[in-house]
């Protein structure tokens, strides 16, 4: 069953916000183009494309909780993107990281592992933590 996930950081700028839809399905039903995250661990994108940072910022996501999922499904999982949205104002890449986090957390139960936002002012207002893990590079803001 497919499930959305309503990211939202209220900040004093406005804040950041996405809504992820996804479901699980079992390897053999996977049907479409996908990532190979980590042993039977799938991405399924969705048939309209994506643009390569929030696939880059959502494998990212999945990869962390990666060892988890292969707990959970032995046989392998295919995590099916079916959308992501979210305003073009004052977005940021690292949403995709947060909803994913959110989506993982609140459909499959997984622990929270240190994933998130804060306000901190200045040139670059939002500071993101990644759980001590090692997010995946930025493309130069223009």
């Amino acid at each position: 069953m497919t499930r959305t996930f309503k990211y939202r950081f209220r900040s004093p700028l406005g804040g950041l916000a996405a809504d992820l839809s996804a479901r699980t399905v079992p390897p053999g039903e996977a049907a479409g183009p996908s990532v190979g995250i980590y042993r039977g661990v799938r991405l399924l994108l969705p048939g309209t494309g994506m643009y390569w940072e929030d696939l880059a910022w959502l494998s990212f996501t999945v990869a962390l909780r990666a060892e988890d999922l292969c707990t959970r499904y032995p046989d392998g999982v295919c995590i099916e993107i079916v959308s992501f949205d979210f305003p073009l104002a004052d977005y940021r890449p690292e949403v995709a990281a947060l909803a994913m986090d959110g989506w993982l957390r609140e459909e499959l139960g997984l622990p929270d592992t240190g994933i998130t936002c804060a306000y901190s002012g200045g040139a670059d207002p939002y500071a993101f933590a990644w759980g001590g893990a090692e997010p995946p590079l930025r493309s130069p803001r223009l």
